[in-house]
């Protein structure tokens, strides 16, 4: 039995104890070091990470999918290509089964490319399961602690751990945060990331040189700093997508579910009629079991299978800005845990620049949520009450909203039912709904998600739930150190505007970008930067190259303008200035490789700058208080 059983059990039972009645205690899954690869898991891996591994066109994708006719239906076929259904997908398929997939937009274009970018075990929900005696919350956080150190091990080139301070400005606040984090690192025993520890003021101005020592009525007393992971969401969930796709998984982009199909009695959900929205076309496909995966949207497809289904998702919203890199150190984050209102907020460095942001708040289901005003003001007043640097509106490089679908139980009464934690239902025969949870948790609720559906449909997988011990396409073999190649080997030939071909230097700005981004297949976004001329930066002060553009169209299913800025690359949500700066080469690209007309190219370029412009940059600023100017 491992440290964390151990400690878990021993908690929990104290929690169970306190809380004066009996609980079934929460086991955490074997983790893949306890059970090894074993020859599916081999079989698998060779298959992804094959040095000519090469996602399947999408015209075959779709091909598949037409082809799961009445006869021949699939094992599974998701909706929604976000971290959970990706996840789903790449579980099911792993498992042997027949799987497809396909998304309405693209991988991760709704909630999962909008988060935090953190990978956390939940330290707030630990607070509250020892101040409320609440198990359940206990319970949470021991999950996420498991989930959070496979996610990194599973994807090393995209994520990471980072060390959070938390400034105190009392000794009852450092003794506080200081024990209540110690007791965080006794709970992940060995899935501990490293020791949370106590930085004196002094100590804390030299890591955090922004953070304010006075503020009003009140001088710092120090800080304690705790890690947690940190992620690129939006490439975790394509290289999620993308594995599922190199392990036999039919995954379409782009293509949304117009219609559930029923068998003849009309008590069973048999399929889904689909329409790929680059075309207009539509088809049918069949599978044993529907899975709906689609988030914030879950009970638009509930309400196609039964009209009068209850709604089951409380839609919360996040809001989050990026700011220049000075207003926080390269990898040191802030986190306050309680705002005046009571809210949590963050600053964190992230890809070159800084994020700072908010914990959730109700909010409509849009598709495209964009913050407001009121949201940003409030974040930037929160951080300015513990920065020495003036905190200006007009540093807001980006803006942006993402909505969190929280999971209410249909049949409650009141709002206590909303869950932190994932449910999974079949409320129509044949129609498995898995939602809530969180970015960290995806692989175990992609589990959970089909476990049910193999039990709904009486499917017959190959072996059981291998996930623990797959790797997403780019992180096997991958080391810190891997950057080194690009920069040693590979040049980046320039195009000049007058059509010639110069050399460029590799850097290493350039080469660790790649490495991170693309993992152990960097090297063939880098031969494509030297072999056909794309070696140019798309932006300045930005390390992405012209090469990416055509990578990601040929192998990562990179369909849009918009798909390329906001999910294959950040740049929209790092600056969107910079962003719209780079559009017009990247349509051009995009059109070479997709064999676009004029019309295509123009009708891109217009809806992309249209989408920029949801991003509450200083340029896109509604009005200005006066406050942050």
């Amino acid at each position: 039995m491992t440290r964390l059983r151990k400690i878990g059990t021993a908690v929990g039972a104290a929690l169970a104890t306190a809380c004066g009645g009996a609980v079934i205690l929460y086991e955490p899954a074997i983790s893949a070091s306890d059970h090894g690869g074993g020859p599916r898991v081999e079989e698998i891996r060779k298959r992804v990470h094959a040095p000519n591994a090469v996602v399947p066109s999408r015209e075959a994708q779709q091909s598949a999918l037409m082809a799961a006719g009445k006869g021949s239906p699939l094992d599974v076929l998701v909706i929604g290509g976000g971290a959970t259904g990706s996840g789903t997908a790449l579980d099911a398929v792993t498992r042997g089964l027949r799987v497809g997939l396909v998304e309405r937009e693209d991988f991760a274009s709704g909630t999962s490319s909008r988060s935090t970018k953190l990978l956390h075990g939940g330290v707030r929900y630990l607070e509250k399961a020892f101040l409320k005696l609440d198990y359940g919350q206990f319970k949470l956080v021991l999950h996420a602690l498991e989930e959070r150190k496979q996610v990194i091990e599973n994807a090393p080139h995209l994520c990471h751990a980072l060390p959070c301070m938390t400034p105190c400005f009392s000794w009852f606040e450092v003794v506080y945060y200081w024990a209540g984090l110690k007791v965080y690192d006794l709970v992940a025993g060995r899935q501990i990331l490293h020791l949370s520890r106590y930085y004196s003021t002094k100590q804390s101005a030299e890591l955090f040189p922004t953070l304010a020592r006075e503020g009003e009525n009140r001088s710092l007393k120090g800080t304690v700093v705790y890690y947690d992971g940190q992620m690129n969401d939006a490439r975790l969930n394509v290289g999620l997508a993308c594995t599922a796709a190199l392990a036999g998984a039919a995954v379409l982009n782009h293509a949304e579910v117009v219609n559930l199909l029923k068998d003849d009695s009309g008590k069973r959900i048999i399929g889904a009629r689909i329409r790929n929205n680059l075309t207009g076309e539509e088809f049918d496909t069949y599978a044993k079991v529907v899975v709906n995966a689609a988030g914030p949207f879950c009970d638009g497809v509930r309400k196609m299978a039964n009209e009068k289904a209850q709604e089951m998702i409380a839609p919360s919203s996040g809001v989050h800005i990026t700011l220049p890199d000075y207003y926080s150190p390269e990898g040191m984050g802030l986190i306050v845990p309680k705002t005046k209102d009571g809210r949590v907020v963050f600053m964190l460095p992230w890809l070159g620049r800084t994020v700072a942001g908010t914990t959730d708040s109700s909010t409509k289901i849009t598709y495209l949520p964009e913050p407001h005003e009121d949201e940003i003001g409030f974040i930037l007043d929160a951080i300015s009450d513990y920065l020495n640097i003036k905190v200006r509106r007009s540093d807001v490089l980006s803006a942006w909203s993402g909505i969190r679908p929280l999971a209410v139980d249909p049949t409650a009464k009141n709002t206590e039912s909303i869950s932190r934690d994932h449910v999974v239902c079949e409320d129509f025969p044949g129609l498995v709904t898995i939602t809530g949870g969180k970015w960290t948790t995806y692989r175990s609720m992609a589990e959970d998600g089909v476990d049910a559906a193999i039990k709904s449909g009486n499917l017959n997988p190959r072996s059981g739930c291998v996930t623990r011990s797959v790797r997403i396409v780019g992180g096997e073999e991958w080391e810190p150190s891997s950057f080194t190649v690009l920069a040693q080997q590979y040049k980046r030939m320039k195009s000049t505007h007058g059509g010639k071909v110069v050399p460029g230097l590799m850097d290493s700005a350039a080469a660790k970008h790649l490495s991170h981004a693309y993992g152990s297949v960097a090297e063939r976004v880098a031969a494509i930067a030297q072999n056909e001329g794309l070696g140019k930066r798309l932006a300045h002060g930005y390390p992405y190259l012209e090469a990416e553009v055509a990578y990601c169209a040929r192998h990562e299913y990179c369909e849009s303008a918009i798909d390329f800025i906001a999910r294959r690359t950040r740049l929209a949500f790092l600056e969107t200035d910079a962003a719209g700066r780079a559009l017009p080469r990247v349509v051009e690209i995009l059109a070479n490789e997709h064999k676009w007309d004029q019309s295509r190219k123009k009708e891109e370029l217009k809806t992309a700058t249209e989408f920029l412009q949801t991003f509450k940059a200083s340029k896109n600023a509604q009005f200005h208080d006066g406050k942050h100017k």
